[in-house]
């Protein structure tokens, strides 16, 4: 994404979307149809005009305009079998005698020239794709999520960054990082050609003059060649630490050994594997299963799993 750029549509003032060049829409898939008619109407031209200009020169190099219009739309065989005919036309009309080397070497530059352009549009389009979801994933995120360029300017952020971080003119984008997170903007490592990834808590400031404790989590990479920055930032001022439990017996009433052969038991590990870890032997193992199935209510191994996973998850 590259700052100035005007947002898409749609989507929150917070995030802007880089454009789709003509090229991209060319090959749109809706114009798939009417560029493949082109392109098969473009190479009876070219038939027609070598034909008719024969004995004074070859067209048969213009076969590759109709070749890059067909190619995005076609698999790799038909593109191969396109690249023959055209390569059969452009010697057949051409000036020159028949020569199968020639018919095979222009097949071949033709259908190479296919297969690179089809390539090309699929990578992007994939790309494009990728880019989506990904930007989709941004913006709803419930979490700030930030990107800093080479010069310390935020180009990228979705709406909780901008709810979080409140500039005063309601945009992140193009403001320095430093205005918000100060030791986020020296974490931007210009020198470095290896990805670094940390999380810090530091002082953050907010556009409206308030000051707020951040969690940050960040990973720093490269885009053509340029060092960048990714950052979570979470507002962790109001949290207050959570006491851990004594032990299992406190917290939800089983003793040392039901607490330790649930564990295993989720971890998907048979009687035969608890009763080797835990030093017991496998009967004691269905004692104390049968033990938790009377205390949770459940039947069977997969409810009781289940069971711990809805209730004890954390602790698990």
């Amino acid at each position: 994404m590259v700052t100035g750029q005007s947002p898409t549509p749609g989507l929150p003032p917070s995030m802007a979307f880089p454009e789709t060049s003509r090229m991209e829409a060319l090959w749109d898939p809706r114009n798939r149809v009417r560029l493949c008619v082109w392109s098969a109407a473009i190479a009876a031209g070219v038939a027609l005009a070598d034909w008719w200009i024969r004995p004074n020169a070859s067209l048969g190099f213009l076969y590759l305009f109709p070749m890059m219009l067909a190619a995005a739309f076609l698999p790799r065989w038909a593109i191969v079998l396109l690249g023959a005919i055209c390569a059969v036309l452009a010697e057949v009309f051409g000036p020159l005698s028949g020569s199968f080397a020639r018919v095979l070497l222009e097949m071949l530059a033709l259908a190479g020239c296919g297969l690179f352009v089809a390539e090309l549009v699929r990578n992007r389009r994939l790309s494009a794709e990728v880019q989506q979801k990904l930007r989709a994933l941004v913006e709803t995120s419930p979490a700030a999520i930030v990107t800093v360029d080479d010069r310390g300017f935020i180009d990228l952020a979705n709406q909780a960054a901008a709810e979080l971080l409140a500039p005063r003119d309601g945009r992140l984008i193009g403001n320095p990082v430093a205005a918000f997170l100060p030791e986020l903007h020296h974490a931007l490592r210009r020198d470095g050609k290896t990805q670094f990834r940390a999380a810090l808590e530091c002082k953050g400031h907010k556009g409206i003059g308030e000051t707020f404790t951040a969690s940050v989590w960040f990973s720093t990479y490269r885009e053509n060649g340029r060092p960048k920055l990714a950052a979570i930032i979470a507002d962790v001022t109001e949290v207050a630490p959570v006491a851990a439990p004594q032990s299992w017996a406190d917290l939800i009433g089983l003793n040392v050994r039901e607490s330790d052969v649930l564990r295993l038991l989720v971890q998907g590990l048979p009687n035969r594997e608890i009763a080797a870890k835990m030093s017991i032997s496998e009967s004691s193992v269905k004692n104390t299963l049968h033990a938790l199935f009377a205390k949770s209510g459940v039947r069977t191994r997969s409810q009781l799993v289940r069971v711990a996973l809805e209730q004890y998850r954390d602790l698990l």
